[in-house]
């Protein structure tokens, strides 16, 4: 390979920092916005962890559904220059109206986050791979695609820590209004990179069979908002477990007949590449709808299952920067009527971790209470969610390595090949999780924090073998003039994975063993991987007739 070909495009370290920054707000929202939801103890919104999940499986969803719209409008209308920028502005303002008061100003604001994601997240990942259309870059694309992902997990794993640190010395509301600040910086960096991306920035017109836009959103998006609503206010009962489920899922069904049709309508040129990224699509809901309960039955386990103590000596400086929470007796739960203090547990015999209580002390003996007035130290639950964004930075530049010496030999995976495999990985982390439930005996007794750590780390060789891969492969295939509606179609999985993660959250106080529980999100990982090995051969035809290499 010639030195000229081993560069990358300026724009890439511009685009790399945006999203750093805009990543750094995101996840720094996430990280805490469960158990600010969950908390009933430190000014959070006190509401059972069932309908938090519901929640947050909702929002996560609609934040990866508006890239349809977003995507759209940037092909045709806007450009992908002004559509960033103002997915940056929106989304800055929802995070900071996160800290103020009230139902409507956090509704306002999810909103807002919503829309400005619509705007920001296709169109930035599509402003990328027009960087590398130009023929000397093109062999780098993947490379380029992880070196932007690892970007993303620099700002996911500084989030936690700061959150932590605001909301345990200040409050929840100024670990919100940072992620906002951080958004803030990540839209000023992309204007100071203008320059250097201004020609990949062109609008893409219609073909001749393409929908105008009109009719998409008179046949597509206003159908979609009709069809949300009704499954939310006139469906009898809840169908998929919730309104919020109904309401999505029902909306969804519009957005994903339109992708069917652009298939239909597709000429034999297009045909194959669409119909290779929608079955894609279709595959990797299971991947989102795991890799996404990190915020939610993940961040359970660390809250309620985990042994958070402070490790001797490192009290003092952890304190000092935030990571500490503060635990006694005085928001204990009582003994149960034979003294077993290990867990308490309801007439059903399930582990309570009531509201008003304090959690972490329902299944830790009584022993290892802390004496009255001397309150607890504690890891703050939030910065396990640091762990898999340090995993891919960490591990982003072995998974190249690797890729690169498979590569000089004539022996690296084709992309969906590298997909599928990301999938085995993922089921493997699922593993991890049961062998931390059965040596936590089913939650009575607290788990060594390593359970996660290990969990987390072969979850992150599973993303990055599926998700920057998955982002190239869009930009691969996906016909010029509907790149980043494409991309957008991505995310459309990426939006039902999200609800799915939601929901099979929810379920998480119905599985007697929890080991059930991971088994299940281990299944559905394994038959996602099998699916895509069944289309293996087919999908490795498609990408080698239009990159030329599989």
């Amino acid at each position: 390979m010639s030195s000229k070909k081993s560069k990358h495009p300026k724009g890439l370290y511009y685009l790399f920092f945006s999203e750093m920054w805009e990543r750094f707000g995101f996840y720094l929202m996430l990280a805490i916005f469960f158990l600010y939801m969950i908390d009933a103890q430190n000014g959070g919104l006190g509401i059972s962890k069932e309908n938090a999940s519901d929640i947050f499986g909702t929002f996560i969803a609609f934040v990866y559904l508006t890239p349809f719209v977003g995507g759209l409008l940037a092909d045709r209308v806007l450009g992908y220059r002004l559509s960033i920028s103002i997915g940056g502005i929106l989304m800055a303002l929802g995070y900071i109206g996160l800290a103020l008061p009230g139902d409507f100003a956090m509704i306002a604001s999810l909103a807002l986050i919503i829309i400005g994601n619509g705007f920001f997240k296709p169109n930035i990942s599509t402003l990328l791979g027009g960087l590398y259309s130009k023929p000397e870059y093109q062999e780098q694309k993947d490379t380029g695609y992880n070196i932007f992902y690892m970007g993303i997990n620099v700002g996911a794993f500084i989030a936690p820590f700061v959150a932590s640190y605001l909301r345990n010395n200040y409050g929840w509301g100024y670990a919100f209004a940072a992620a906002g600040v951080g958004m803030f910086l990540g839209v000023l960096i992309f204007w100071l990179g203008n320059k250097h991306y201004k020609e990949a920035d062109v609008l893409k017109p219609a073909a001749k069979n393409d929908m105008s836009l009109t009719r998409i959103f008179s046949i597509v998006i206003l159908p979609a908002v009709i069809a949300g609503v009704l499954g939310w206010v006139l469906i009898p009962g809840n169908i998929f477990g919730s309104d919020s489920t109904d309401a999505f899922i029902f909306g969804a069904i519009p957005i994903m007949v339109f992708y069917g049709s652009l298939w239909a309508r597709a000429s034999a040129e297009d045909k194959k590449p669409i119909a290779a990224l929608l079955s894609i699509f279709a595959v990797v809901i299971v991947f989102w709808a795991i890799f996404k309960q990190n915020g939610t039955a993940l961040t359970t386990w660390a809250e309620y299952y985990t042994d958070r103590e402070m490790v001797e000596g490192l009290e003092g400086p952890a304190g000092a920067i935030g990571m500490v929470q503060k635990v006694d007796q005085s928001l204990s739960t009582v003994p149960d009527y034979d003294g077993n203090f290990r867990a308490r547990t309801d007439a059903d015999g399930k582990v309570i971790t009531k509201e008003g209580v304090s959690p972490y002390l329902n299944n830790l003996p009584q022993q290892d209470w802390p004496s009255e007035g001397k309150p607890l130290s504690l890891i703050s639950t939030e910065l396990f969610q640091s762990i898999n964004p340090f995993f891919v930075i960490l591990l982003t530049p072995l998974v190249v390595w690797f890729f690169t010496f498979l590569r000089r030999r004539g022996k690296e995976p084709s992309t969906p090949a590298k997909i599928m495999w990301g999938l085995i990985i993922t089921a493997l982390s699922t593993l991890v999780m049961v062998g931390a439930v059965f040596a936590g005996m089913n939650g009575a007794e607290k788990s060594s924090a390593m359970w996660l750590v290990g969990s987390y780390a072969v979850i992150t060789i599973g993303e990055l073998f599926l998700s920057p891969m998955g982002l190239s492969l869009v930009s691969k295939l996906s016909p010029p003039r509907l790149t980043a509606l494409m991309m957008g179609g991505w995310f459309l999985s990426t939006s039902i994975g999200n609800k799915l993660s939601g929901v099979l959250a929810s379920m998480w106080d119905k599985y007697d063993h929890k080991a059930y529980f991971f088994l299940v999100n281990c299944l559905g990982s394994l038959l996602a991987a099998f699916a895509i090995f069944l289309m293996l051969k087919w999908l490795r035809q498609i990408v080698l007739a239009h990159t030329g290499k599989s």
